[in-house]
């Protein structure tokens, strides 16, 4: 029997480069991977960012990656189990809403409208980027300061210089209508209830941009659903980039545990 394709979505300011060694693993284990690069993520950052982008909405991302789940769906013969990071984990529960899917794997997931979480020190990470006025209607990119407190906290040095050389321009109406959600229309709001294929979460206990409260939340949302099973491990010491080390080998392995426990 043929193991379900999976469909992973990168973060905010990343690229599909997020998954290049954890692919090989999963494909290993005898998954095909597809891995889009969201709206205008593929632009050099050394170019000026389209203006465009700084505007796009958090939907124009969920509809482009529903065309690509149905396309998976369609090659593969079978729904995929869908994997984000990051705000790619939000962006994989607003996908799984509109299109069959065979389970979800949330790592480090960003917040919903409605699995939010108190916390600092999301905006002590993103402080120079939301000082800058209009910066909800601008391109955005994560300063140098913010990614290493807030990405890249106990990350190797090596590690930590060749992501941040690597992140790209993002959207900053998508940036605010995920931290203030009832000011931009509650667009990232995850009808739940419509949620029942099982679940994986995983989250560093030291992630600063994406809190442990939040994956919680997430959970919890996702346990109260139709019946779905979700199991959830927060890793200690680790923080929100998960790609690195042996972290990243211990993350993928969890993976695909979970994932042959659906056969």
């Amino acid at each position: 029997m043929l193991k379900p394709p999976i469909l992973l979505i990168h973060g905010m300011w990343s690229t599909p480069a997020t998954f290049d060694r954890v692919r090989g693993v999963l494909e290993a284990a005898g998954h095909a991977t597809h891995a889009p690069v969201l709206p205008f993520h593929d632009r050099p950052v050394n170019l000026p960012p389209p203006a465009e982008l700084g505007q796009l909405s958090i939907t124009a991302y969920v509809d482009f990656l529903v065309a690509e789940a149905g396309k998976l769906t369609s090659s593969a013969g079978q729904p995929p189990i869908i994997l984000g990071h990051s705000m790619g984990g939000l962006l994989a529960q607003l996908v799984a809403v509109r299109v069959p899917h065979t389970g979800l794997v949330l790592l480090s997931p960003g917040a919903a409208a409605n699995s939010q979480a108190p916390s600092l020190d999301p905006a002590r990470t993103l402080k120079n980027v939301v000082l800058k006025w209009g910066w909800w209607e601008r391109p955005t990119l994560c300063d140098e300061a913010g990614a290493r407190w807030g990405i890249f906290n106990g990350v190797a040095e090596s590690v930590t210089q060749a992501e941040i050389a690597a992140l790209v321009w993002d959207s900053g109406r998508v940036l605010a209508e995920m931290a203030l959600p009832p000011l931009f229309g509650n667009v990232t709001r995850v009808e739940y209830a419509r949620l029942s294929q099982p679940a994986l979460v995983l989250v560093g206990a030291d992630d600063r941009i994406t809190p442990p409260g939040i994956a919680r939340a997430t959970a919890r949302n996702l346990n109260g659903g139709n019946g779905g099973r979700v199991d959830y491990h927060e890793l200690p010491g680790a923080s929100h980039w998960l790609f690195w080390g042996e972290l990243e080998g211990r993350v993928a392995a969890m993976v695909v545990d979970w994932l042959n426990t659906l056969s």
